[in-house]
């Protein structure tokens, strides 16, 4: 039993403790961002409308001081902007170019501008629709791996992935740095 039990693999706490979230979110979602918050390196998986943007961005709320970046499919920038701003009275920057970037604000900007935050060291990024990670080509998805590998505080938000699509949950917890792509496959 002790053999096995150091063989465990452990994706621990790193997060940020809050007692409290933002009241706009209904009970479950405040339990899950709160977790994520714990975790501080953690995803998201739920289904169309049970609220992913608003934990997303009450997540980032609580991130620490620095640059902060949610990276979202086109069109998806402005809708989380005016749900931000409507639901939490909380303020997201829109990014077009570097010169955009606040700090200490939560910057959203879409996939293909990611290669204008370059010198950006990111304290916290939130990937919304992170199936994304699953559906590029190796390079693309290599890119955002990288790029974010030395963040501290991930999140990753999407719909619930197939129980038995191992591309994407491999990607998540390689993203996440639990294991590699290649390690969760050949583990599981």
């Amino acid at each position: 039993q002790e053999f096995l039990e150091s063989k465990k693999k452990r994706h621990g706490a790193n997060g940020v403790q809050v007692d409290t979230v933002h009241d706009a979110l209904f009970p479950f979602q405040s339990a899950i961002t709160r977790w994520a918050l714990n975790k501080g390196r953690a995803c998201i998986f739920a289904g169309t409308g049970l609220g992913k943007t608003r934990m997303q961005c009450e997540w980032m709320r609580n991130m620490p001081s620095g640059y902060k970046f949610i990276v979202a499919p086109l069109a998806v920038a402005g809708q989380t902007i005016e749900e931000a701003n409507d639901a939490l009275g909380m303020e997201v920057n829109r990014v077009y170019e570097a010169k955009d970037v606040s700090r200490d604000v939560v910057n959203i900007l879409n996939y293909d501008r990611l290669h204008h935050i370059e010198g950006f060291d990111a304290v916290a990024v939130a990937i919304d629709e992170s199936s994304i990670l699953k559906s590029h080509d190796g390079e693309y998805r290599r890119y955002i791996q990288e790029r974010f590998s030395k963040t501290d505080y991930k999140l990753a938000c999407t719909a619930t992935p197939s129980p038995n699509d191992y591309m994407e949950l491999a990607t998540h917890a390689e993203f996440m740095g639990a294991m590699t792509r290649m390690e969760m496959l050949a583990t599981y």
